[in-house]
Order: structure tokens, then sequence, then C-alpha cells
């Protein structure tokens, strides 16, 4: 933990602190080594390709609904009309993939 001696004469004060006592800082050992541990799984080479290989591809769900279903922009207004329409979009990309699913179960037995 660090406290500042004495804010009295600091010109950021004000901006600093929202209290009347000295500006304290406290540090969390243990978030603290989780964040180095993030940052060293980042930076090596199997996080390097990880984030170039997600950099490439869409998100799942939503570039299948766009790409492959050419839905791209929400018709229509209000959000119980934007809310309807979503789940109306969802419900279909579900009912696709259960066909399918289906389809490849029947031909697999």
């Amino acid at each position: 933990m660090y406290q500042c001696e004495d804010c009295s004469s600091c010109p950021y004060a004000e901006q600093c602190k929202k209290t009347d006592k000295n500006r304290t800082v406290r540090i969390n050992r243990e978030l603290t080594a989780m964040h180095q541990e993030v940052i060293e799984n980042l930076e090596s080479i199997q996080g390097a390709l990880l984030r170039m290989n997600r950099s490439i591809q869409a998100e799942g769900t939503f570039g299948i609904m766009k790409n492959d279903r050419w839905y791209k922009r929400i018709v229509r207004r209000g959000i119980k009309s934007v809310l309807l329409e979503v789940f109306l979009v969802s419900i279909g990309h579900n009912l696709y993939k259960y066909h399918n699913k289906q389809k490849k179960g029947a031909t697999a037995a």
C-alpha cells in the first residue's frame, strides 16, 4: 500500500483524490501476478499464433449469418421489433443447425 505524505501542495490534488485525506494506492499482488501470467501467455509463440488466427476468422455464428445467409442489416425499428427480428434470425439459424445434425445422424446410422 502506498500513501502520499502530503497532498496539500499538489496542483493535481482535486483531480487525483475525492476526499480530504491523502491519496492512497493499494496493490493487489495476486491480481498483479495474474496479469503478468496473461501477458506472458499473450507474448508467447502459441499466444501470437492464436491471436493471428482469431483476427482472420469471423465470429462463428455471426460470420455465418452475415456471409452465408446474407443477413447484414436489421430492417425493423424500435427495441421490441429489433429483438423480435434478431430472435427470428437466431431461431432460423438454430433450426438450420438442428436439421443438418439430424440429416448427418440419419446418414451415419
